[in-house]
């Protein structure tokens, strides 16, 4: 067996099955589930009437770089969206990807070299545990930095040494953050493009949430965006993540890109041949028809919108969340440990959430997920409303 699976941690849903274990919740209060990112709202019609009426592709075998028609669908929105001058070229610079979480994790088996001695990825902290998985099994160490709120949830560029910097073969960036829904700045990102040139590493930027924000005329930079206005015509070094799942409530369909530096991607290319990981054609077809609309897109934002605000005032006297960036998430501050308040609130309320220590680790001698719990505002309207008065029942009973 590969010794680098002893290094895998438990997953942080198997922490919370096993942290909620033996518990009865109320059996008179109906579970809510605030615990997972899976978009509850309905998928787009339109793209699963394209995706009905294309099934007789399922004889045909598909391309590793899929159709002409989906590459350059992917161009197309990545130009349009983030209005890019250096346009981002279909036949070199994109690929499509069974949703983001396995391009994440199949990256790094493709860019680490596993000979090269102190080999490292960097990451943010708290991560989505994908980053670390795959840095591990790809044979290089998870390097973690410390989002806090001193910070801004954002990782410390100026906190790694240089010697960090020289060992980094690729840094995981997540911008709108998972969980905190932290945004980076032009700025911020053209600083880190800056040390990736300086230091010859790769950029790899999960940007799946990117299409969830409060602001419909203020949307987040993207990594992209950051290398056009600075004159970075190649995208040398930068690669972006982009899926379906969030943006368009699509992610039992499995589908997203990975667009970015040419080189980059015939090296991707080469290795996805061989992981045998080719998008169906169904999908493929039902994936450009989501790409080429942006109404379903602007209602989905709206949707979030109403429940922000909603639960935001509900929360106001207690735990006073605050809006974040962008994304779905809610990163809240806990008056005791976060396992304790996860355990009494389903205990109590039949209401789960996240402990924010199952999404990190202990680095520097802290743990930046301790005392927070992400809430994940997927469910309807009524069931977010629902929860926030079950968290202030909770809140009164207990503080």
């Amino acid at each position: 067996m590969n010794p680098d699976l002893t290094q895998l941690h438990r997953y942080p849903f198997e922490k919370l099955n096993q942290l909620k274990h033996g518990i009865t919740p109320p059996a008179h209060l109906d579970h809510i589930a605030l615990s997972i990112g899976e978009p509850k709202h309905s998928a787009p019609h339109f793209v699963t009437e394209n995706l009905i009426a294309h099934t007789h592709l399922l004889s045909n075998y598909p391309l590793t770089r899929g159709s002409d028609a989906l590459r350059e669908a992917f161009s197309s929105w990545l130009n349009k969206r983030f209005d890019l001058a250096s346009k981002i070229n279909a036949g070199t610079q994109v690929l499509p990807v069974n949703g983001t979480r396995e391009a994440l994790f199949a990256f790094a088996q493709c860019i680490v070299d596993r000979n090269q001695s102190n080999a490292s990825v960097l990451m943010p902290n708290p991560f989505y545990q994908i980053y670390e998985g795959a840095a591990l099994l790809a044979g290089a160490q998870p390097v973690y930095m410390n989002c806090t709120e001193d910070n801004g949830f954002l990782p410390d560029l100026e906190n790694i040494s240089e010697q960090q910097w020289k060992d980094c073969q690729m840094i995981y960036i997540c911008t709108p953050g998972n969980p905190t829904g932290a945004v980076m700045s032009n700025e911020y990102l053209q600083q880190l493009i800056t040390l990736a040139q300086k230091y010859d590493f790769i950029i790899a930027s999960d940007e799946c949430y990117s299409e969830i924000y409060a602001d419909e005329n203020n949307p987040p930079p993207g990594l992209l965006s950051a290398a056009d206005a600075m004159g970075l015509a190649d995208y040398n070094n930068c690669v972006v993540f982009h899926s379906l799942s969030k943006r368009s409530n699509l992610p039992g369909l499995r589908s997203g890109f990975v667009a970015g530096d040419a080189e980059i991607m015939k090296k991707f290319l080469l290795y996805r041949t061989y992981h045998g990981c080719a998008m169906p054609p169904a999908t493929q077809s039902a994936s450009i028809a989501a790409w080429q609309d942006e109404q379903h897109v602007i209602e989905n934002r709206n949707q979030y919108r109403k429940k922000f605000d909603a639960v935001i005032s509900a929360l106001s006297g207690t735990l006073r969340p605050v809006q974040p960036d962008a994304g779905f998430y809610f990163w809240v501050k806990t008056p005791q440990s976060d396992t304790e308040f996860a355990q009494q609130l389903f205990a109590t309320q039949n209401l789960t959430v996240l402990p924010g220590q199952f999404l990190s680790r202990s680095s520097a001698e802290i743990n930046p997920g301790e005392h927070y719990v992400r809430m994940a505002l997927v469910a309807p309207l009524d069931e977010c409303q629902d929860a926030a008065q079950r968290i202030n029942q909770f809140m009164n009973d207990n503080y």
